[in-house]
């Protein structure tokens, strides 16, 4: 017998989910998660490409002609949202419809929010930056979550199958910002909310389309269901507790992590747009087409730093350590472009010193979100898995609001540059090294979960 939970996670007497339809050894609906999540990310970061420069720009040029100080508040508040609303969004799913509706609705919500921003008015921002925020919390978790669900718990294809989902993730990524980038930068700032809109519409329709390769996965809980449920709940046993406070330590240092990290399309940005000689290999750039460089990265290095860890068999960093890592490569990024903001008191300085930014920080994600995604989905007990995928955003949401507030401190002259870089350098390496420390703690709470 078996009942589902909302359809974000299933309560099983049997050892596995219902047998479905594989492609290179993998569920097909993985496959279709994945091309939701790239059509999501390809809207996402191709507004995000250019958002910050279209606020700060100047009214006769298109832009709002806003401060550094108030375009870094409402980066913050909006990027943070984007992630805290997976709270409201995985709660939603486990309690009432289930996580495949969600999706629907979280790709209207994006989809209309991008169309208010591509009116091109002032007035307009906010509700639009508002439905967006929303939509993708109602999305993002459930499309995480649902891919969990595709696989036993104790399936070893999941880490592989996170690998493959986050390929998604870049590839859309990757493309958005050399499409909506250019096109708003160059074009017109309303093209690129528009076209971004475009995107998430594309992946709305296949998602509809292929939903019986998704089998049962993230469909609505009946009444019936419910019940059943509900004669079955008992209290969380000690070791879901101490799961659950594994996930908080998480919580924490994955929130320092996205704090830098998300310098990218804040801090990083503008620094690339007011300090850089916009120069790729001898040819100008618009600043928004740097933000393709991550992904480019990932896509790149994903392969070779999962086939590292797997080749290294029992040697292989726990999840602690990797997160320690991923907070060393963010590290590493910022001390790199702290010494990159010393030079600019001789003028504005190469782009290749954010390729190696860029670089390092890559590396560091590499070694932390993929394994995040994972540790969820296998670290929280199965009646709340969708809200704890939703802790798990509300804590990139935390790094978001951060990293706002951080980019809001932007000032392009050399000292303050060297200070602001320095201060996120040695604050990430001090949560790196403080991780170490706890590792052997944390694996105890994490129990048989690796």
């Amino acid at each position: 017998m078996k009942v589902r939970y909302a359809g974000v996670f299933s309560v099983n007497t049997a050892t596995s989910p219902p047998a479905q339809k594989e492609l290179f050894g993998h569920p097909r609906g993985l496959y279709v998660l994945a091309m939701t999540e790239m059509w999501e990310r390809f809207s996402f970061y191709g507004t995000r490409a250019f958002l910050v420069l279209y606020l700060v720009a100047a009214v006769d040029k298109g832009g709002l002609g806003w401060s550094n100080e108030k375009q870094g508040t409402v980066y913050g508040l909006y990027a943070g949202s984007v992630y805290l609303f997976g709270l409201l969004g995985g709660w939603v799913a486990d309690r009432f419809i289930g996580a495949r509706l969600c999706v629907v609705f979280g790709a209207l919500g994006i989809i209309a929010g991008n169309s208010l921003l591509a009116a091109g008015t002032a007035n307009l921002v906010y509700p639009g930056l508002a439905l967006i925020a929303i939509g993708t919390g109602f999305l993002k978790p459930n499309t995480t979550t649902m891919v969990g669900s595709l696989y036993a718990p104790k399936d070893i294809r999941r880490d592989k199958a996170f690998s493959i989902y986050y390929m998604g993730i870049n590839t859309g990524a990757l493309l958005s910002p050399l499409v909506c980038g250019p096109l708003a930068e160059l074009v017109n700032w309303r093209i690129g909310f528009l076209v971004a809109a475009i995107g998430m519409v594309l992946g709305l329709i296949q998602y509809l389309l292929q939903q019986k390769l998704l089998g049962d996965v993230g469909t609505r809980i009946t009444k019936k269901a419910r019940v059943a449920i509900d004669a079955a709940k008992k209290p969380f046993t000690r070791p879901e507790w101490m799961r659950i406070a594994a996930i908080g330590i998480f919580f924490v240092f994955s929130a320092i992590f996205w704090a830098a990290f998300e310098q990218a399309g804040s801090s990083l940005n503008l620094f690339a747009d007011q300090m850089t000689s916009k120069n790729l290999f001898g040819f100008p750039i618009p600043a928004s087409i740097l933000q393709s460089v991550q992904p480019i990265f990932v896509i790149t290095l994903a392969p070779i730093i999962a086939s590292l860890f797997v080749r290294m068999g029992k040697h292989e960093p726990s999840s602690p350590i990797k997160f320690s890592l991923g907070l060393l490569g963010a590290s590493a990024g910022f001390w790199v472009v702290a010494y990159a903001s010393s030079l600019t008191v001789f003028g504005k300085v190469s782009v290749n010193w954010l390729l190696l930014v860029y670089f390092l920080h890559t590396l560091g994600e590499l070694c932390l979100s993929p394994v995040g995604l994972s540790l969820m989905t296998k670290l929280a007990p199965p009646r709340i898995n969708g809200l704890m995928m939703g802790v798990f955003f509300a804590s990139i949401a935390a790094g978001n609001y951060a990293a706002g507030f951080i980019g809001g401190n932007f000032e392009p002259n050399a000292a303050s540059l060297v200070h602001l870089f320095g201060l996120v350098a040695t604050v990430t390496l001090a949560a790196a090294i403080i991780l170490v420390f706890l590792t052997p703690w944390i694996k105890k709470l994490m129990g048989d979960v690796k």
